[in-house]
């Protein structure tokens, strides 16, 4: 028995390592370019730079480059608390175990199934001699059963090799969660300064036009100046006192918004007023590399590469189909006719052999499983060939945001001074009754509005930013991913 099991084992062992049907993964070209359309005409201050080869500005915790200790404080927030990183994270886990029940199916299948029994054969049986019936027999028998599919055409192989790849894939789908939501938490978080910007100075407009009210009613009393002015005065109040009511309805909107990304009910969470415009974030130059280097810092680019990996596993698990299945078996226990000799040495049994088996028609259906197989291929690599073209769009469009709003920003701030000083001059000259109050008017409508504009530059320039630092990978490489 042993010569036998000792020659089986060896023929498995042998046969384990056949050779692998199916195509073998080569990774397919992605379209690039040599460099970024946008990044001519650079200067410092854009809030972006080239990158070096060496360079290590974004690494961990990103939102720390601009300065915002509130910020910080939501940022740490996310990765404990946040229920959709969660479910990205317990995805992760649950494809992890797919490889562990995969990979058993290189072990062989062992079970035991112990009886116990009683039989009375009946003489009255149909062609059974009278002469072999008894009085009943006792029957116990304790087997041990042994089962091994031998991989000869690499079916077992690469089904592990797919559940490897998915699992990395996987772990991409969490980064490429984790980093959308720091990115959605600083631009959130940005939202609410605006917002408060805006507010403190749409109020502060509110009493500046007060007092133009109460100027322009002393002048109607006193006969210097016609009713339509205190009308006219009176509907600039209150345009900005519901501008100023509005933004509120902003302001609670994303503040709502920053309570869900930090895991806590929006009735918990409340965020201090902190005009963008008082103490604005630091705008730091995010590191923009090649294409090229590109496809190895973005988690969701890699996460769309190991799923073509692992589509094109599922290829040669479908052709190994064609090929026939070799299995080995093998049968060892005790077998007794009662307690006293169920386990005596005479009792022993077993058996062992090979066998194989192989389907000749099944009218289409291995052909249609790897036609199916390839077309989950050809999905696979056009969804990496679009998200590598999405991430390239993402940067361009930041790139381009970030250079016009740079020089959109201080045209912006002339723009403002000059409107600042046209009010005061036309406030001046209603005073001295040169010119009518309809020149006041249309100079705070200019001011309000290059000043309202100035705030939201600011804004959209740290969006961009945090943008662009999401769209270059905020620092993740893949040499991140789990080796598994």
């Amino acid at each position: 028995m042993r010569r036998y099991l000792l020659i089986g084992a060896g023929a498995a062992i042998l046969l384990s390592s056949g050779c692998m049907v199916g195509p073998k993964y080569v990774k397919p070209t992605a379209p690039l370019a040599p460099g970024f359309k946008e990044t001519t005409d650079w200067k410092e201050g854009d809030g972006w730079k080239i990158a070096n080869p060496d360079d290590t500005q974004l690494r961990g915790n990103w939102w720390e480059l601009y300065g915002d200790l509130k910020l910080n404080e939501l940022e740490e927030q996310v990765d404990p608390s946040n229920q959709t990183l969660k479910i990205a994270e317990a995805n992760f886990r649950q494809a992890r175990t797919a490889i562990r029940f995969n990979r058993a199916a290189e072990a062989p299948t062992i079970g035991t199934s112990p009886s116990i029994s009683s039989i009375r054969e009946s003489a009255n049986q149909p062609y059974f001699p009278a002469s072999l019936a008894n009085n009943g027999s006792g029957e116990f028998t304790l087997p041990f059963d042994l089962s091994y599919e031998i991989d000869l055409w690499g079916k077992v192989r690469r089904g592990v090799a797919a559940a490897r790849e998915e699992a990395q894939a996987s772990a991409g789908d969490l980064e490429t969660a984790r980093l959308s939501l720091h990115a959605e938490v600083a631009v959130d978080y940005f939202e609410v300064r605006s917002a408060d910007a805006q507010e403190q100075l749409l109020n502060d407009t509110a009493d500046a036009y007060s007092k133009a009210l109460e100027l322009t009613k002393n002048r109607f009393l006193g006969g210097a100046a016609p009713k339509s002015d205190v009308a006219q005065a009176q509907t600039q109040l209150d345009t900005a006192r519901v501008l100023a009511t509005d933004i509120k309805v902003q302001r609670a909107q994303y503040e709502h918004a920053l309570a869900i990304l930090i895991g806590k009910p929006p009735a918990a969470f409340s965020l201090p007023p902190s005009p963008l415009n008082i103490q604005p974030p630091r705008l730091p130059s995010v590191p923009v590399a090649l294409p090229a280097q590109l496809l190895e810092r973005r988690p969701d680019i890699a996460a769309a590469e190991r799923r073509m990996a692992a589509a094109n596993e599922q290829i040669g698990i479908a052709q190994a189909a064609y090929y026939p299945t070799l299995n080995l078996a093998a049968v060892a226990g005790l077998e007794g006719s009662s307690l006293l000799n169920w386990f005596n040495w005479p009792s022993r049994l077993w058996a062992v052999g090979p066998s194989m088996s192989e389907t000749l028609f099944d009218g289409g259906r291995r052909r249609a499983t790897t036609e199916s197989a390839r077309a989950g291929y050809d999905s696979a690599v056009a969804n990496y060939r679009q998200t590598v073209l999405t991430s390239f769009q993402q940067i361009e469009d930041n790139l381009v945001v970030l250079r016009e709003l740079s020089t959109e920003s201080a045209q912006q701030h002339e723009a403002t001074s000059s409107a600042e000083e046209s009010l005061r001059l036309f406030q001046n000259r209603y005073a001295g009754g040169v010119d009518t109050y309809l020149q006041v008017v249309t100079s705070q409508t200019t001011a309000l509005a290059n000043e309202r504009n100035d705030i939201d530059l600011m804004r959209r320039r740290l969006e961009a930013n945090a943008l662009l630092i999401k769209a270059v990978g905020g620092g993740w490489d893949v040499s991140s991913l789990p080796k598994l």
